[in-house]
């Protein structure tokens, strides 16, 4: 099973030369926020629609070594949240999306 996690690609950049990742909500929020797939078009659009690019992480969710947790989150819809870094070595691939590549 795989999950998706959004970030801008500075922040990618810088983290992906580490052994893990931490996004920022991990210490605002406690956890880090990921998608299932079928949710990316919404939150991209929600969040990141003034992005010109993203990296779009896809995770293998039997290699990551923080606690995962699918639980109600906007509008009651449930996503998948990471409880701790992600291990590097869970993610199997990096997208990269820009503004052309968006569905209007």
């Amino acid at each position: 099973m795989f999950i998706y996690h959004i970030v801008l690609p500075e922040i990618w950049e810088r983290a992906k030369h580490n052994s893990t990742y931490a996004a920022e909500s991990l210490e605002s929020e406690g956890f880090i926020h990921c998608s299932y797939e079928d949710q990316l078009d919404g939150v991209i659009g929600r969040y990141y629609s003034d992005a010109p690019d993203l990296v779009i992480l896809k995770l293998d969710v039997n290699k990551l070594t923080s606690k995962l947790v699918s639980e109600p989150s906007t509008g009651g819809e449930v996503y998948p949240h990471i409880y701790g870094p992600i291990n590097l070595d869970a993610v199997v691939e990096v997208r990269t999306r820009s503004d052309s590549d968006r569905v209007p």
